[in-house]
């Protein structure tokens, strides 16, 4: 998304108060929902169309931002999430009708992972899966249908096995250095890669860690099935080649929406040629129905919700980005001190990230103010870094009108018995983002790694 010129900015009735209303709106009602246990994420189209409404009623040129609106929907990272969605869904019906799930239940009962431990495991894996690819989204699309149905009958709660995988989506996008967050921060402050990479450690590594006691401590539960059966095929463990397929070609460097169609051929191959399901299964004709049915409609139909909320929320986002709300929140000029131009660093991040809802955007809205800062000031290249990007790594995650939380609670909507859960209770449950977050406001109001490792390196251009 790039930044709104003068000649672009839409202006309000209201001024700045009116133009964030509509923002304010949606955040209302997402919030309202959520606390009211709705799990849905069907329900925030009409808070999404209330907020698109207020915001052509408040405007002052309401022809233009309607077309501001449709132009931040259809940007090409706008469709390329949206086909994620619906491709992630068609992958995730088919892995659970083939009894993988089942088989991973199956197989964790049989080492004896139970409870908070399972969910310790669940959350080792997804740091795994994010760190070696470097997306939040592409984990959390891959990781939860296999591992958070799988926890039903190992004693795990399943709030706290959400929270345990999106937490694990968050730490390799804090600290992989493939990832979109990582690169924007480094570039944006003319910091080498190795150097943000290494000296961020500091700040993942003690959230991870006291997120896994945490995991383990918090994480048992009644079981939500009765006790696995030993009569499980495990068989079925095969086709866990379709998902390490796909981060195969991830790791390479391939398309996400390339590597999940590759997927999604791979997994019918083996589903298929396995006799897990048949190919009636997979699709066919309803005559009775007038339409297509099957593994492949059904998974579709899954990614519909989300796909919608996506195009909606970016159709808000984008009417923020034509205000002055961002260079309003990112001016600077009073910062005096090292300790006052971090603080405002982090507040202009803080901002942005809420107000772009998107990660990596926030990065790039406010990167070049910061950098400004921390030059005068004399806040090293690194440290700048590390303030962006760990900051960015909190809230997406943690509350309940950012798609990462509505894409994670989306697919706790599985065909088993684990009961679908709200973003509002997959944010919650997010130890590691909370947790990262008390770290951040460590460093920028205590002090916190300040003068120490790699953070007090001087500012260098970047090595790529």
């Amino acid at each position: 998304m790039q930044e709104a010129t003068k000649t672009t900015r839409l202006s309000f009735f209201g001024g700045s108060a009116g133009a964030l209303m509509p923002l304010l709106a949606f955040v209302t009602g997402a919030t309202y929902l959520g606390f009211a246990g709705a799990p849905d994420e069907r329900g925030l189209w009409t808070v999404l169309l209330l907020a698109l409404g207020l915001a052509l009623l408040l405007s002052r040129d309401r022809e233009r931002c309607a077309e501001v609106m449709i132009e931040g929907m259809s940007q090409p990272l706008v469709l390329l999430m949206i086909m994620a969605w619906l491709l992630a869904g068609v992958f995730g019906a088919l892995l659970s009708a083939s009894g993988l799930v089942q088989a991973l239940a199956g197989a964790a009962h049989a080492i004896g992972l139970q409870g908070g431990m399972f969910c310790a495991a669940a959350f080792m894996v997804a740091c795994l899966f994010s760190t070696a690819t470097g997306t939040s989204l592409g984990t959390i699309i891959l990781c939860f249908p296999l591992l958070y149905p799988a926890g039903a009958g190992s004693g795990a709660s399943p709030i706290w096995l959400a929270g345990a995988i999106i937490a694990g989506s968050t730490f390799g996008d804090n600290i992989s250095p493939v990832s979109d967050t990582t690169i924007a921060s480094a570039t944006t402050q003319m910091a080498t890669l190795g150097d943000v990479v290494s000296s961020r450690l500091r700040y993942a590594l003690p959230a991870a860690a006291a997120s896994m006691l945490g995991f383990v401590l918090l994480g048992g539960g009644e079981p939500v099935a009765d006790s696995v059966s030993t009569s499980i095929d495990l068989s079925a463990l095969l086709m866990l080649a379709a998902p390490a397929f796909v981060l195969g070609l991830l790791l390479r460097g391939t398309h996400l929406v390339v590597a999940l169609a590759a997927g999604i051929g791979v997994a019918i191959v083996l589903a298929v040629g396995g006799g897990f399901v048949s190919w009636s299964e997979v699709v066919h004709i309803d005559p009775q129905a007038y339409g297509a049915r099957g593994l492949l409609v059904d998974g579709l139909d899954r990614g519909v919700g989300v796909s919608v909320f996506t195009l909606l929320l970016m159709g808000i986002v984008a009417v923020v980005e034509h205000t002055d709300l961002l260079s309003r929140f990112s001016s600077g000029e009073s910062a005096r001190t090292v300790a006052s131009g971090e603080r405002q660093i982090f507040g202009a991040i803080t901002a942005s990230c809420l107000l772009t809802t998107h990660s990596s955007v926030a990065i790039l809205a406010v990167g070049s103010t910061s950098r400004r800062i921390g030059e005068r000031l004399g806040i090293p290249a690194t440290r700048r870094a590390n303030i962006l990007d760990t900051t960015v790594c909190t809230y997406p995650f943690l509350l309940p009108w950012f798609i990462p939380t509505i894409l994670a609670a989306n697919l706790t909507a599985t065909d088993g018995v684990m009961p679908r859960l709200t973003a509002l209770q997959v944010g919650a449950a997010n130890l590691h983002s909370w947790i990262l977050l008390a770290v951040i406001c460590a460093a920028v109001f205590f002090g916190y790694g300040r003068r120490t490792g790699t953070d007090g390196a001087s500012a260098k251009p970047a090595g790529f």
